[in-house]
This record gives structure tokens, sequence and C-alpha cells, in this order.
């Protein structure tokens, strides 16, 4: 039996480092200007993935990042930790992408992948906050979905069971296949790299970044071909282009702001009573309940 689990995973900036030169003059992210790093819910979700591949015998794990060149890392990260292959989707025409464009490109990419059992996301990504993506790349493969995942509870041949969180409480669900998960920040965290894995895949990289290195990819693919991770553009998806990138993007950005929360002054209670009374006196003086 061959279990088919497709992980949508992204390289984003680091917007706890967002800095005046955070947006361009489009209302795009100046990903160039800061650092990137694996989307933190995505790495739940790769989480979530390996744990049904440990119960499926058979299963592999794939992981689909769309992005520049750079996003193979993502890819590597998630290989040394467990993932069997991965495709990058790059190209120019996909800069820009709003959640309506990515979802569109990365369900052509799912489809190439066809058949796949399981479709799993992070619920959102930290540069956007939408939790659209998951969503709309489940209604565009016509597939179900259970969004919100927190953990697995089982799954067989016959379905997979899961618990969500929900904003009062958790709700289980069962779906048949295939089906689309997005994973919330609360579900388990993902294992750290294996030895073992990290060795095997360091060298593992894209057609560019071969190119890039003056390797022989080629004479790479024919001895290791485990090596070489699948590049997509969006000929190869055969995507409208009218609907990448901002032509395909109908959100507009205005403005992007770092909020940073102070605090003017601290108190320290102890848990007598004469402490309680006396900070439910402030809450409520303050209007921050009552």
């Amino acid at each position: 039996m061959s279990f088919r689990i497709v992980v949508l995973a992204k390289q984003v900036p680091d917007t706890r480092n967002v800095g005046k030169d955070a947006m361009k003059a489009d209302g795009t992210v100046n990903r160039a200007a800061l650092p990137a790093i694996f989307n933190p819910e995505d790495l739940n979700a790769l989480e979530l993935a390996l744990e049904m591949k440990d119960k499926m015998k058979g299963a592999e794990v794939i992981i689909v990042t769309m992005g520049p060149s750079r996003a193979a890392e993502v890819i590597r990260e998630a290989m040394y930790r467990g993932a069997d292959a991965g495709y990058l989707v790059a190209d120019r025409k996909l800069a820009g992408s709003d959640t309506l464009a990515t979802s569109y490109a990365l369900s052509l990419a799912v489809k190439k992948l066809f058949p796949c059992d399981v479709v799993v996301a992070g619920r959102q990504a930290i540069d956007g906050d939408t939790a659209q993506v998951g969503p709309q790349t489940a209604e565009k493969l016509n597939i179900p979905q259970i969004t919100y995942a927190e953990e697995l509870l089982d799954i067989s041949e016959d379905g997979v069971t899961i618990k969500r969180r929900l904003e009062r409480g958790t709700e289980v669900v069962k779906s048949a296949f295939p089906v689309l998960v997005t994973v919330h920040s609360s579900a388990p965290e993902c294992r750290p790299r294996n030895a073992k894995l990290t060795m095997k895949y360091k060298h593992a990289k894209t057609v560019s970044e071969f190119q890039n290195d003056d390797s022989d990819y080629i004479a790479m693919r024919n001895i290791r071909p485990y090596l070489c991770i699948s590049e997509w553009t969006a000929a190869n998806l055969n995507a409208d282009d009218n609907l990448l990138g901002l032509s395909g993007s109908p959100t507009k950005v205005k403005e992007i702001e770092n909020v940073v929360l102070t605090h003017k002054d601290a108190s320290v209670l102890s848990s007598s009573d004469d402490d309680i009374n006396l900070l439910m006196k402030e809450l409520i003086a303050s209007h921050v309940i009552g």
C-alpha cells in the first residue's frame, strides 16, 4: 500500500524584526530586508504529517513550497526531520501573490502529485495571518477540509480522526480521503533534526542551486537522485498567468506597522484576599473588566 501525504510549507520573513524597510512602495513585503525562517505553524503541520507516516505502512511525506530559490532551505529542513522528497514552485510570475493567487498555484502543484491522500498545512503564515491559503487550496482541489487541527487521534485506510482546537473548547471530527488539514499552533511541536537524515540530505539542492554552484546536476541525479529537489515553474503547472502574482491578487496592502506593547509600571501580588481585591479594583477602574 502506498500512502501519500503532501505538506504545504512556507519560508516567511521573521516578522519579529520588522523595520522601516519591511514594505515596498507597491504594498508588498520586502522579504530581502528580513531574516527568512520556516513558518512556525508549518512545522506543526510537518509533525502531524510525520505522525501519519509513522502510523501508515508505506507512507511518504512530500514537501511543497512556493517562493524564490532560497526557499529550498525549507525543503531541506523538512527532509532533515523525516520528509521523503520536496518540490519548489519558483517563478518570477508568482511574485506578489496574495492568498488567492498562492492557493491557485499550490493547488496546481498538488494536482501534479495526485493521487495523494492527505494535504497538510499550517493554519496560517506569520507574514499574513490570514489563515486563508489552506481552505482556499482545498476548495480549488474540491476535497473536504479539517481546520485548526490540534491532535491526530487515529488514521487508517478508512480515514483520519482529528481533534480540532476551537475558541471555546475542542471538537473531534473524522474524514475520508483525500482531505486537507490545517494545523493549529497548539499541536505538538515538530521533532528535531535526525542526525543521519541531516548527513544524507545536507547536499540536496534544486536544479538552479546545482547550476549556481557549477555542479554537474545530471551526474548527481544519476548517482544520488535523492539529492535532487524538483523545481517547477508556472509553465510546468500549466498555470494561467492572469491568475498568478500581482495580476491574480485582488488584495492590496496599504500599510505595514510594527507594534510593540509596553507597560509603564508593574505590580507584584501575592495570593492573599487583599491583593486579589486590589487587583480587581484596578482592573475595573481602568475598564479592563466591568
